[in-house]
């Protein structure tokens, strides 16, 4: 398994409206990413008018964490299924608390 390469799991740009749209990036990897303790690498973004307004991550010495604004917070992963369900719920909530955006 030491030999074994990132394997992409998802590469999806997801619309939700004009000038709104996340993009989901999933790599299952060999060993935990430094600052992780499970076997994937994500890079979760949503983009509102060229901004990324809330982005999920597990970049390399960070491990899991999410940005919503200019605020960064460590992140609890389970699951993959539990990632995309949270990142959901912060697009809705972001959503829903600047409908005037």
């Amino acid at each position: 398994m030491t030999n074994m390469k990132a394997v992409s799991l998802l590469d999806r740009t997801i619309p939700y409206a004009e000038g709104r749209f996340a993009q989901v990036l999933v790599w299952q990897v060999p060993r935990p990413v430094r600052g992780s303790n499970h076997g994937f690498k994500y890079s979760l973004a949503y983009v509102v008018d060229g901004v990324c307004v809330l982005r999920y991550d597990n970049e390399a010495g960070k491990g899991d964490h999410k940005h919503l604004g200019g605020v960064e917070s460590r992140y609890v992963f389970t699951d993959l299924s539990r990632l995309l369900l949270d990142f959901q719920t912060d697009i809705a909530r972001w959503n829903d608390e600047n409908r005037n955006h």
